[in-house]
Formats: structure tokens, sequence, C-alpha cells
């Protein structure tokens, strides 16, 4: 069994864990790749090798990503393991924890559960950006959302949507957001938007702080492309997707649709999306019960 371990960075305290999940993998005789800039970061006994790119783990054969942070962290792995089919296996050492659903104290049985293949895949949709310039270089792509935003403190910006090349609104306001099902529990939820359900097969967009009352999230079918001008008294706009952002001229012309391929993410079975909805959301939780 061939493991890759990445994460951003980890704090002192954060050291123990990782180095009981790399004694767990040695007690199943897996071989180990770590994040090299990681590596720099931790003092560790254990025995392993490092990678760092895309192609690092395709020519490595990895076969699982393990995944060491929060949902941001997930959201950078993607960009590592893009079309490789490699699944994803979050391990929380963050907050929330959404699709890091798995606590440090769950490590054992979650390496118990890749050794036995006794674990499920979710395979999530990504959206895809198309521009008439370069956008996001060789990850022109999220998990979570794309979006539109105004600069800074810059005035509020009109952007003309339209799915198919037929019109369907203009929006004023602070941006906007084309969100996958994935991510209709992060930014979008924030704004307003409804959450979505994995399979859904469909993208949500939702106004950030929109200067219309009557202006609601719309659900649309992700075989959709949906495109948009921007208008503004700024001369450039944020164009975003996921954590990562470009600033982008206001004459540049923006088009998402779904991408090619899916990232697939690994969860125990006893965590589903509903059950993930009430403890992580606290859905239908009663403070006086």
């Amino acid at each position: 069994m061939i493991i890759a371990i990445y994460s951003r960075g980890l704090d002192v305290e954060q050291n123990a864990p990782l180095q009981f999940l790399l004694d767990e993998l040695s007690t199943h005789n897996a071989t180990t790749f770590l994040y090299e800039p990681l590596v720099e970061q931790v003092s560790l006994s254990s025995s392993f090798s490092t990678f760092k790119t895309y192609q690092d783990l395709v020519d490595n054969e990895v076969e699982f990503l393990i995944s060491i942070g929060g949902d941001g962290t997930i959201l950078d792995a993607v960009t590592l393991v893009r079309d490789s089919n490699i699944p994803i296996l979050g391990i929380n050492f963050g907050r929330l924890g959404f699709l890091a659903s798995i606590s440090k104290d769950e490590i054992a049985s979650a390496v118990e559960a890749l050794v036995n293949r006794t674990f499920l895949v979710d395979k999530r949709s990504l959206i895809h950006i198309d521009s008439n310039m370069d956008l996001f270089g060789d990850t022109p792509f999220a998990l979570n959302e794309f979006a539109l935003h105004k600069r800074d403190t810059s005035p509020m910006i009109k952007i003309h949507t339209y799915i198919n090349g037929e019109f369907l609104s203009t929006y004023w306001a602070d941006g906007l957001i084309v969100a996958t099902p994935t991510g209709s529990t992060g930014y979008n939820l924030s704004c307003n938007g409804p959450i979505l359900f994995p399979e859904s097969s469909s993208f949500v967009i939702t106004p950030v702080a929109p200067h219309n009352l009557n202006v609601r999230s719309i659900v649309v079918a992700d075989s959709n492309v949906i495109s948009f001008e921007v208008e503004g008294r700024a001369e450039q706009y944020i164009c975003a997707m996921d954590a990562r952002r470009e600033f982008v001229d206001i004459n540049i012309q923006i088009a998402v649709k779904k991408e090619d391929f899916t990232v697939n993410l690994i969860r125990l079975n006893e965590n589903s999306f509903l059950s993930t909805l009430r403890n992580k959301l606290t859905w239908g939780m009663d403070k006086r019960n």
C-alpha cells in the first residue's frame, strides 16, 4: 500500500498525532510519502520518502492521499491529485471539518479501513473555468465554488449572467457565487444559499450582498454553461476558485461549467452526509433538550 500525506503545516502539538499516523501505517508495511514542505516543519522518527507535485504522486503510483488539517487543506489536496483518481482521506486537525470528517481519535480505525478497503468513496463533481485569458494555470477547477467579487472597498459591481448564452439576470451586488453541491455548505451557505445533496448534479448561483430585496439563489443543472459580463467603476475585480484568487480586468470574459473529471473523497461507513449535517452544523439540535 502506497500512501501520500499532505498538510499545509502543523503546530508543534500536532506532531504527535502525525507520528502516530506514520507508526500505524508502518505497522501495516505501507510505503509513505510526505509532502516535502511539511517535512521541513516537523520532527519525525519514522522512515518515509517525499513528494511535492501531482507528477510525483502519479509516478510513484500512490493509492491514497491523506489530508491532515481542515477543509481548506482538502481543497488544496484536490489541486494535487487532479484527474489521477487518487482518493483523498481527510483527517481533521482543524475546526469544523465538514469535508475532513475523521477526527484525530479515529486515526487507527481510518488506517484499518484503508488496509482492509472497508471504506466508501464519494465521487464529487468539480467546477471548471474558461476565459479569454489564462486563469489559474493548470488547475482551472474547484471543488467548492467559483466566485466573482468586487475589490476591497470599491463600489458594488454589475454581473450580467447567462445560461447557455441566454440572459438570466443582472446582479447588482458585491459578488456572485456558483457553488457545487460540495460547496453548497460553504461560502454559499453563509450567503443564505440552499444546501444541495452531493449527488444532485446541480450548481447553485448565489449573490453576495445583493442590492435587490427580490434576488434569491437559483439552482441549475450542472450540464449548463454559465457565463458572465462584469461592469463596475473599478478597473479590476476578483475571480476566485475555492481559496485561490486572481485579479481580473473588467473586460475579461469568463464562463464556468462542470469539470470533465471528479474527485474521490473517502469516508468511513458511519459518516454519512446527513450525519455530518447534524453533527457539524448542529442541524435540528435544540439546546433546551
